[in-house]
């Protein structure tokens, strides 16, 4: 007789060894199941935005890094073939990132405009994780560099 009380008190045994309690203990289970099953894809954009994020992050900070590493090589005076070397410098400092798909602009330097200016863009949607769960976007990342070339003469 005591032990059918206490089985009432803790909860009733189901098929299968499961107990359900009287007071809703397996509802609540599965309400919190539901819940995090709604909350899930919420979570999971949030955790996958802010890994886009960081590596677009990145990403921009190195084209940018590259175009001034490239503008230093180009504004030396003791180099024979500047623009060859501006393209390898860049190509060094992309070489981490695994990108290949970038471009490089260079402006020489004039006697009217003595100023070199390297230029280094991606095309967004190569840069991107997650490919277009974000929506497709049509612009190019890039970094600009410009710097004084000196002993420049006519």
């Amino acid at each position: 007789m005591q032990t059918n009380t206490r089985a009432r008190q803790i909860g009733v045994a189901v098929g299968g060894g499961r107990w359900l309690n009287r007071r809703g203990h397996g509802r609540r289970r599965a309400a919190a199941i539901v819940e995090f099953a709604v909350v899930l894809p919420l979570l999971l954009t949030i955790l996958f935005g802010i890994m886009e994020y960081g590596w677009v992050f990145m990403v921009r900070q190195t084209l940018q890094n590259a175009a001034r590493e490239g503008c230093r090589v180009a504004v030396l005076q003791t180099t024979d073939a500047p623009y060859g070397e501006v393209t390898a410098m860049v190509e060094a400092v992309m070489e981490p990132t695994g990108l290949t798909t970038y471009s490089i602009a260079m402006t020489h330097a004039t006697p009217e405009n003595p100023h070199e200016t390297v230029t280094v863009t991606v095309p967004y949607n190569d840069v991107s994780l997650l490919g277009g769960f974000f929506g497709t976007h049509d612009y190019d990342l890039g970094g600009k560099c410009t710097m004084r070339k000196e002993g420049v003469t006519e």
